[in-house]
C-alpha cells in the first residue's frame, strides 16, 4: 500500500499541522480551551472535504467528525479512527520548528546549538535503532507535537489514501479529531450516538507495533491543609505548621511507590504540585493502578493518612478530595476482543510486528471504552512527549498509515 503513500507526504502532513498551537489549557472553561485547537480542526475538515468527504465538520465544541463512504454493498461494521488535536500543557508549543534528520547517523543529536541541547544516546538509547532512517525533533525550546499530530498526520494520509483510490474495499469509517485530551476532557462532549461507530481506535500511541487495550485506572486526590500560625518565639503548644503537616502526610505514603520507582504493571502515587505557607498549605497528588481492587485501596490509604493525622489535633486539619479521571479500558474491551485480533492482524498484514503493551496512562479511548464505544490504541511513532527530548520516528508514523489501510478492509 506504500505506493499510495510515501514517508515524504506523510511527513509534510506532519509539519504543516505542528505548526499550529494547539496546547490544551486545564485552567480554561471552554471548549476547546484553546482557539488553536479549533484553527487545527477547521483546517483538517477543509482537508477532508477537498478529498470528498463531504461531510467533514467541525462542531460548537470543537470536535472534527467526517466519513469515508463505503464502497462495498454487504453491512460491514462502522469503524472509527480517532486522534486529538492538542498537545500537552507541560512544555512550550508555540512556534514548534520541525527539523528532520535523515538519514539519521544513530549518534546524539543537537537540538539547539546555541544553547547546547542535546538528544543524547545515553540517555534514550533506543533512538540508536533507527539508525539510517527518519528522526524529526523540536528545537529544544518546545515540544514537538508527535502526540498526537502524529496520530492525526496518519489518520489524514489513510483518508487520502482511500478517498482518492476508490478500489479499496472497505466499509463505512467515521474519523474524529479531539479537543483538550490532555487535560483529561477529550471525551467530555464527544457524541458517541452521533459518530455512530460500531468500535474505533485511537491512534495515540508510540513505538512501532504498539498495541494498547488496558490502561491505568486514574484519580486525582487534592490535600488541603489549614494551620494555626503563631509568633515562633511563642509557639509552643499552639502553633500548628500546615508545611509540617503536609510534609508528615507526604511521608507516610510508601517511596517505592512513586513514578521514578516504578514500571510495567506497577501503580503509583505521584506528588504533581505542592505549595503553601504555616496557615495554609496543599498537596496534589495523581493515583494510578491497573487493578480496581488496588486502585481502591490506594485511595483508601490516602483517606487513612488523612484521618490519621486529623485524630492528632482537636480539630480537623486535614481535608481530602478525591475524583476518580478514567478506569482501565480492558473489562470494556474484553467482551468485544475481536477488534483487538484485527488489528493485529492488520498489522502483520503491513509488515508490522504487534507488540502488546499496557497503556502507563490515558487515552480518549479508554473513558470512551466505557460510553460504549470500545477503543484499543495504536501506534504512531512518538517517542518521549511532553517535553524537549519529544522525537518521531517518521517511518513508524508512515506504517501506522498503512495499518489503517488494512484495519478498514471487511
Amino acid at each position: 500500500m506504500s505506493r499510495n503513500m510515501n514517508i515524504t507526504e506523510v511527513l509534510e502532513r506532519f509539519i504543516r499541522y505542528a505548526g499550529f498551537d494547539t496546547q490544551s489549557n486545564p485552567a480554561a472553561v471552554s471548549c476547546p480551551s484553546t482557539s488553536g485547537q479549533r484553527a487545527l480542526a477547521e483546517l483538517l475538515a477543509a482537508e477532508l472535504r477537498a478529498l470528498g468527504a463531504a461531510d467533514a465538520a467541525v462542531d460548537k465544541n470543537g470536535y472534527m467528525m467526517a466519513t469515508i463512504p463505503a464502497t462495498v454493498d454487504e453491512r460491514t461494521p462502522v469503524i472509527g479512527l480517532i486522534a486529538h488535536l492538542d498537545t500537552s500543557p507541560d512544555y512550550p508549543g508555540a512556534n514548534v520548528r520541525p527539523q528532520v534528520i535523515y538519514p539519521y547517523d544513530g549518534g546524539d543529536i543537537v537540538l539547539n546549538h546555541a544553547e547546547n541541547i542535546v538528544l543524547r544516546t545515553a540517555e534514550f538509547p533506543e533512538i540508536k535503532q533507527y539508525a539510517g532512517q527518519t528522526i524529526v525533533t523540536a528545537g529544544g525550546n518546545t515540544l514537538l507535537g508527535a502526540d498526537d499530530k502524529a496520530g492525526i498526520a496518519a489518520i489524514m494520509s489513510a483518508a487520502a489514501c482511500l478517498l482518492s483510490h476508490g478500489g479499496i474495499p472497505h466499509g463505512a469509517i467515521r474519523i474524529a479529531f479531539t479537543p483538550d485530551e490532555e487535560i483529561g476532557r477529550g471525551a467530555d462532549r464527544f457524541d458517541v450516538q452521533k459518530f455512530g461507530a460500531d468500535f474505533a481506535y485511537t491512534f495515540d500511541g508510540g513505538e512501532l507495533g504498539g498495541l494498547e487495550y488496558e490502561n491505568f485506572n486514574a484519580a486525582e486526590a487534592a490535600v488541603y491543609i489549614t494551620g494555626n500560625n503563631i509568633h515562633p518565639g511563642y509557639a509552643k503548644g499552639k502553633m500548628i505548621n500546615a508545611l509540617n503537616v503536609a510534609a508528615a502526610f507526604h511521608a507516610a505514603l510508601p517511596a517505592g511507590e512513586r513514578p521514578e520507582t516504578t514500571g510495567n504493571r506497577d501503580g503509583f502515587f505521584h506528588l504533581s504540585r505542592c505549595q503553601g505557607t504555616e496557615e495554609q498549605a496543599s498537596l496534589h497528588y495523581l493515583i494510578r493502578d491497573f487493578d480496581r481492587a488496588a486502585f481502591r485501596r490506594r485511595k483508601a490509604t490516602l483517606e487513612k493518612i488523612a484521618g490519621d493525622l486529623n485524630k492528632m489535633y482537636t480539630t480537623p486539619v486535614v481535608r481530602l478530595q478525591l475524583r476518580d479521571q478514567y478506569y482501565n479500558m480492558y473489562e470494556k474491551i474484553l467482551p468485544h476482543f475481536f477488534i483487538v485480533e484485527k488489528a493485529k492482524a492488520a498489522m502483520q498484514a503491513a509488515g508490522i510486528t504487534p507488540v502488546i503493551t499496557a497503556a502507563r496512562g490515558g487515552t480518549d479511548g479508554a473513558r470512551l471504552s466505557f460510553m460504549g464505544l470500545p477503543c484499543p490504541n495504536i501506534f504512531t511513532g512518538g517517542h518521549h512527549p511532553h517535553g524537549k527530548y519529544e522525537y518521531l520516528h517518521a517511518e513508524s508514523m508512515l506504517k501506522a498509515a498503512e495499518m489503517i489501510i488494512e484495519l478498514v478492509k471487511p
